[in-house]
């Protein structure tokens, strides 16, 4: 227990240290969020990576916190799905070549033992899924890493209950790094996570889910794991629905994630990952209680009739720009210097 809580708290402090340390480099390679009109890097996501693997790695080759053979394969292939998600931020990458590292990683890390061949075929394409839907959850600062750091908990609980605890142990100092980088990331971000932070962590969710509901009944499964990840699969539906209706094509981005959308409505910047935080608390809740038999199966159906709720609500807003006052200010200011640039020239 001490060996954990420990861990958790090197986490933390790794996470936040590397993030303020790493901005600088970023900055002067030009790793940063090309979405924003200020400059944003990208260090965060490098930063959670390496504070969770490093944390993880030295507590079990000390033997304080044993991980097991499988969480410490689902570890390395995570760091080589943070290091694709990275490569995506340095260069423009096309839009298949990071779903595609991911279901390569995914295949090495699913338990065919007990999940057989063709479950674990399946298992391996919701580690995908999930992976790029949590991946989209990077569009409002300080929502991705508070809605993972929800979601490592209801998993870490759910693990703890199956005695698995050297998963238990990763997801809290998952949880814990993820708590580091929102340091930086709550509003206005000075740090943003990227393709690689989103891609590890949404990567190890998925992961971890399959581990603790493998060789267990389907039906029970769905309903956890589509209970944990509610939030991710509503904002991944709200997208391709909305595009779709709009008749745009669904991979060119735009802004209307269910931030966006929320933003739309009125909410301030830092009251949006606060509302969707608590909302993938509550499913999260759902989700553990149904995984331990508190709850039956079919309460999951509550959390998803919600998140549909949410998207048909949601779905008809409008998704032009929302600005903060400050960077309506910025943007102004900009303008006006380069009018007077250009006069002078």
């Amino acid at each position: 227990m001490l060996s954990g809580i420990a861990a958790a708290a090197t986490a933390l402090l790794l996470s936040a240290l590397l993030t303020g340390v790493l901005r600088v480099p970023a900055l002067r390679l030009g790793i940063t969020d090309r979405r924003r009109r200020r400059a944003v890097p990208l260090s965060g996501g490098t930063a959670v990576a390496l504070a969770t693997a490093l944390v993880a790695t030295a507590a079990d080759a000390t033997g304080l916190v044993p991980l097991g053979a499988g969480v410490g394969r689902m570890v390395a292939a995570a760091g080589c799905v943070a290091a694709l998600g990275l490569a995506a931020d340095v260069w423009r990458l096309r839009r298949w070549v990071a779903p595609a590292g991911t279901a390569v990683a995914a295949a090495f890390v699913v338990p065919y033992g007990e999940t057989g061949v063709a479950g674990g075929v399946l298992a391996a394409g919701w580690i995908v899924a999930a992976t790029v839907a949590f991946r989209g959850l990077d569009h409002a600062d300080g929502l991705a890493g508070t809605v993972g750091a929800v979601g490592a908990f209801g998993a870490a609980a759910c693990a703890t209950a199956e005695l698995m605890d050297g998963l238990a142990a990763l997801l809290g100092v998952l949880a814990a790094a993820l708590a580091g980088f929102l340091l930086h990331n709550w509003f206005p971000a000075r740090a943003g996570l990227g393709a690689g932070g989103a891609l590890f962590t949404g990567f190890v969710l998925a992961s971890s889910e399959v581990f603790v509901r493998a060789g267990q009944g389907i039906g029970a499964g769905v309903a956890v794991v589509s209970a944990l990840t509610a939030l991710a699969c509503a904002d991944a539906v709200l997208v391709v629905l909305g595009r779709r209706l709009d008749r745009r094509p669904v991979t060119r981005g735009r802004p209307d994630h269910l931030g966006h959308r929320l933003r739309r409505l009125g909410l301030a910047p830092r009251a949006v990952p606060v509302l969707l935080g608590a909302g993938s608390a509550g499913a999260a809740l759902v989700g553990v209680c149904v995984h331990t038999g508190g709850l039956s199966p079919g309460a999951a159906g509550w959390v998803a009739a919600a998140a549909a709720v949410l998207v048909l609500v949601l779905v008809r807003r409008p998704v032009t720009p929302v600005f903060h006052p400050r960077q309506r200010v910025a943007s102004a200011s900009s303008q006006v210097s380069e009018r007077l640039r250009v006069r002078s020239g």
